[in-house]
């Protein structure tokens, strides 16, 4: 009962991590090569869910709706960085944060007057509400093994995209030195649009598979963002690689500390203790990973720079 609990667990922080990953890499793909703390990501992966739902709702079918709910979001990020963000791509970083923390606010607002306060429904797929049998005899949720198959698929195209193609090249160089790139003849307002699309994009993706497991409401986008911040702080600001390994971290260390913790306090403890002490300590053992990788390693773990 125990192994298979640590396997279940195992699986459902991999698919966590995944999911974070997506969120964590256009975070730091902005911040890297853009040189910009932009808070409004969250809300980006909010609008997603929500697109999704609607969507799924008007053509009955969650693989119709996933496209269109990506480009949809794509569309979203990039008219929000040509209008507003691309201001403020040469001031310093307290500006930025509260400019785009009251874009937070705003998307809050916007979403609650078109979608209304309460939370909506996003169905997962019909044919994948059952459990699948792994080996070893271990039921797990097909739909959350879905997500861990688009998430790894996804993971390793986006890595194709960044070091093999010619639009990698440009993102790699905008990262590496913006002015020289500049100086190359790179149109570097394009790829800011292309690159904070993208990243929207990758929110939305994130947004609607977690869509069907979590609650699709207003402020969804909030508690996920700092843990996306935590992830490439882990993992080194402006680094692919760095993301995808934190994430991984950042998802087995929350899933397994909420599930295996309560079990070991109870032995340990007496049940109003561990009641009390199990919640606290597993809500901060992210930032204890944080704290101990940047002792070590205070740039990340595959800092893109430096």
């Amino acid at each position: 009962m125990t192994v298979t609990l640590f396997l279940e667990q195992t699986l459902n922080g991999i698919q966590f991590g995944l999911m974070l990953f997506l969120l964590a890499a256009g975070l730091t793909l902005v911040f890297g090569i853009m040189d910009m703390i932009n808070l409004a990501h969250g809300s980006l992966y909010m609008i997603g869910a929500y697109l999704m739902a609607s969507i799924a709702q008007a053509t009955g079918s969650f693989w119709a709706a996933l496209p269109l709910a990506l480009l949809a979001t794509a569309l979203v990020g990039a008219a929000l960085e040509i209008a507003v963000l691309r201001r403020l791509y040469e001031r310093d970083h307290m500006t930025q944060v509260l400019a785009t923390f009251s874009i937070i606010l705003i998307a809050n607002e916007v979403v609650r007057m078109i979608w209304g306060s309460q939370p909506i429904m996003l169905n997962g797929p019909a044919g994948l509400a059952g459990p699948v049998e792994l080996p070893g005899g271990i039921q797990y949720a097909s739909y959350r093994l879905v997500i861990i198959v688009i998430g790894a698929a996804v993971a390793l195209m986006l890595y194709l995209l960044v070091t093999k193609t010619r639009i990698g090249m440009l993102v790699r160089a905008g990262a590496s030195n913006r002015e020289m790139a500049v100086a190359m003849g790179v149109d570097i307002r394009r790829l800011f649009t292309i690159v904070f699309a993208m990243g929207a994009a990758l929110c939305g993706l994130a947004g609607a598979m977690l869509g069907p497991i979590l609650a699709v409401q207003v402020g969804m986008g909030e508690n996920i963002l700092i843990l996306a911040f935590v992830v490439i702080v882990i993992g080194g600001i402006g680094s692919i690689r760095g993301a995808f390994i934190g994430a991984l971290l950042v998802g087995l260390v929350d899933t397994m500390g909420r599930a295996l913790l309560p079990i070991v306090f109870y032995g340990l403890f007496p049940p109003m203790v561990a009641s009390n002490l199990a919640p606290a300590v597993s809500s901060i053992m992210i930032y204890v990973l944080m704290a101990g990788v940047l002792f070590f390693r205070p740039q990340g773990l595959f800092p893109a720079r430096g």
